[in-house]
């Protein structure tokens, strides 16, 4: 198995140093650079294509939201895990609105640390849909519209869906979904678990996650997070809604 490769990004060198300490111990991992700025966090993660950032939020210069939404402009491939002091805060919402994976209170366990470092190398998202639907709920009405593009771009909208008749540029590829899509699409913004959507849709969970794949295919959605948001921001579910 190859290891996970990764960058931390932090301008307090101590965290740096124990961060690395702590994931240098575990098998399967590897620290290959640090940054103490976002500008540097950028240059490090376009030179080292690592699989995962540890990305500080509050830093001089360019701060961690900006230096995550030119790193998945440029680095696609790498996959951004937030670090921040207050679990539901602004500056995690953000963060995830640029094309975050997930995000860690620093002072997390070393055992949550790596888990979920791991489950964003593999693809999947180190924050739930349902902390998602949170962090919307509490800082998501002034989402806009058809238009705004998380991170750099995934749009949405659709032909028969309500985002599409909003029209460019978001509505390709929701038009690409079927509505059993769509339904799994909404259900995902809701927060709902493949068990619970497997649940309402009266489908086995085996067929839930086909489905949620072909979801994020056709999006270019980067996880199940980011599925969430392109949700809201296409105006298909709303924060307020239950």
């Amino acid at each position: 198995m190859t290891d996970i490769r990764i960058l931390l990004v932090d301008d307090q060198a101590l965290l740096r140093m124990g961060f690395r300490m702590v994931l240098e111990a575990e098998p399967g991992f590897v620290v290959v650079g640090e940054a103490s700025d976002g500008v540097s966090g950028v240059h490090q993660a376009a030179a080292l294509r690592p699989d995962v950032i540890l990305m500080d939020v509050r830093m001089p210069g360019m701060n961690g939201i900006e230096a995550t939404r030119a790193i998945v402009r440029e680095v696609p491939e790498s996959r951004v895990l937030i670090l921040t002091t207050f679990d539901l805060d602004e500056y995690a919402f953000e963060a995830l609105r640029a094309g975050a994976s997930g995000f860690l209170l620093k002072d997390a366990r070393p055992a949550e640390l790596v888990a979920a470092i791991g489950a964003v190398a593999s693809g999947d998202a180190a924050v739930s849909p349902r902390v998602t639907r949170q962090l919307l709920e509490l800082f998501g009405s002034d989402l806009p519209v058809a238009g705004r593009e998380i991170g750099d771009p995934l749009p949405s909208g659709g032909s028969g869906h309500p985002a599409a008749r909003r029209g460019p540029p978001h509505a390709t590829r929701l038009a690409a979904l079927t509505d059993r899509e769509h339904e799994v699409l909404v259900a995902i913004a809701e927060g709902l678990t493949n068990t619970e959507i497997a649940s309402r849709l009266v489908v086995s969970e085996s067929t839930v996650k086909s489905h949620v794949g072909r979801v994020l295919t056709k999006l270019q959605a980067r996880d199940r997070v980011q599925a969430v948001i392109l949700a809201y921001e296409a105006g298909l579910v709303s924060p307020t809604e239950r």
